[in-house]
C-alpha cells in the first residue's frame, strides 16, 4: 500500500512540477510561486526547489503552517458577513477579485 500511495504521490508531484516550469519558461518567467494547500506536499516542496534551481529560475513558497486550504478562510468570511446581515442573492457568479 505505501508503494501505491508513494508512486500515486510522485506521478502528480509530475503532472505539477513540469508543466509549471514548461508554462514558466514558454513565458519568459523566472520566478515561480507555490502556495495553497498543495504547497504543504514536502515531495512537492523538494521537487519545484530542485526544479527551478535546475533551470535558474527563484522560487517562493510560504511556510506550511501557512499552507492552507482556502475554503475555511472563506466560510469564515461568510459566517461574518451573514451576522452583519450581509446577504448575497443565489444567482450571485464567481468573481476572484470580489472584496472581503
Amino acid at each position: 500500500k505505501a508503494d501505491i500511495a508513494a508512486s500515486f504521490q510522485e506521478a502528480v508531484v509530475d503532472m505539477l512540477v513540469n508543466p509549471t516550469f514548461a508554462a514558466a519558461a514558454e513565458l519568459g518567467v523566472n520566478r515561480v510561486v507555490l502556495a495553497g494547500g498543495v504547497a504543504a506536499n514536502s515531495r512537492l516542496r523538494e521537487r519545484m526547489a530542485q526544479g527551478a534551481e535546475e533551470r535558474g529560475m527563484e522560487l517562493f513558497f510560504p511556510s506550511p503552517a501557512l499552507c492552507t486550504d482556502n475554503g475555511a478562510m472563506i466560510a469564515l468570511v461568510g459566517h461574518h458577513r451573514l451576522g452583519c446581515g450581509q446577504r448575497d442573492s443565489l444567482t450571485l457568479n464567481a468573481d476572484a477579485d470580489l472584496t472581503l
